[in-house]
């Protein structure tokens, strides 16, 4: 069934689920969000989830849908998304996916890069190397050979690094100039594109207000919560920004203060690598926004834009 189907992307703080909500709320659709760690149940602070009762309103897709102690990767979100799309498409209604991890807005609306296959002895290698001198000499290399996919890679996430350098190993391509190879006109499905901008230092105004409002909501019993369960946090999990800082903080590698700063500086810094991204994507219709415009106003000129 041929139905409106909206993508909006943007860079973290910057208003993407307050206009996904008013544009799906005004024309009865649904959301599918494009989000790496909204996935995981409980861990709702952190991640920024929409308010519980703008979940119960409209049908948010692809959010609580794992265990904090499973891994959870593209190929399983592409899956589920493309279940969620035939499901709301037999319903007739608009689709609004929204989201900020770009390489699942890629995967949307291109599937994804596969490359070569494993190569088990290059992996046992990287293994030896993160054993003996850590997942940091790991990370050195990959910045070295490809800096921009070691910029969007944290530092401790052995299985990403590795597989960067895998694949620039084997190809001697860096994994990134794959993955940025965004073609227009060649997209899966009829999104319509829409990029959220915001001026660099108003945003970044926006993050610091945000993790301070996580903090106050509770951040730090969340995450101690989230450790206390039988299964712990997957390492995926444990590498999302505002939770890693946090359990370095447990582990007492800093203070509380330290942690919740840290936090700011690595979003700042996600944000920055998002912009990068949003950059290469084709065909996007994108918006100017400041702090006087509101998500309704936003709404009303998407909806003129698109004829919605």
């Amino acid at each position: 069934m041929n139905v409106p189907m909206l993508l909006i992307m943007g860079c973290t703080a910057c208003g993407k689920s307050s206009l996904a909500y008013e544009l799906a709320k005004r024309t009865g659709g649904e959301i599918i969000s494009i989000d790496s760690m909204k996935v995981y149940r409980r861990m709702d602070i952190g991640t920024a989830k929409p308010p519980l009762e703008n979940r119960q309103e409209i049908v948010h897709h692809l959010v609580d849908v794992v265990e904090p102690s499973e891994s959870f990767g593209i190929g399983l979100y592409l899956e589920l998304a493309d279940q969620a799309i035939d499901q709301i498409k037999q319903k007739g209604r608009p689709i609004i996916a929204v989201g900020g991890t770009a390489m699942y807005i890629r995967g949307l609306l291109e599937g994804i890069f596969e490359g070569p296959p494993a190569h088990p002895e290059i992996r046992k290698q990287h293994a030896r190397i993160a054993e003996e001198q850590g997942n940091g000499e790991l990370h050195n290399q990959l910045l070295k050979v490809d800096p921009q996919g070691a910029e969007r890679i944290h530092p401790n996430d052995f299985k990403r690094i590795s597989r960067a350098l895998e694949v620039y190993e084997l190809t001697g391509k860096p994994i990134s100039s794959f993955q940025t190879q965004f073609r227009s006109g060649n997209y899966k499905y009829d999104w319509k594109l829409i990029g959220l901008r915001r001026d660099k230092d108003e945003n970044n105004h926006r993050i610091n207000m945000r993790i301070k409002k996580m903090v106050e909501n509770g951040l730090i019993d969340e995450v101690k919560s989230l450790l206390a369960e039988p299964n712990g946090l997957s390492d995926q999990a444990a590498q999302a920004v505002g939770y890693a800082e946090i359990i370095n903080h447990f582990n007492g590698q800093m203070t509380r203060d330290e942690a919740i700063e840290r936090i700011k500086i690595n979003t700042r810094r996600f944000a920055k690598s998002q912009r990068t991204w949003f950059r290469s994507f084709a065909d996007v219709n994108r918006y100017d926004i400041t702090e006087e415009d509101t998500a309704e106003g936003v709404a009303d000129q998407v909806i003129k834009d698109f004829n919605l």
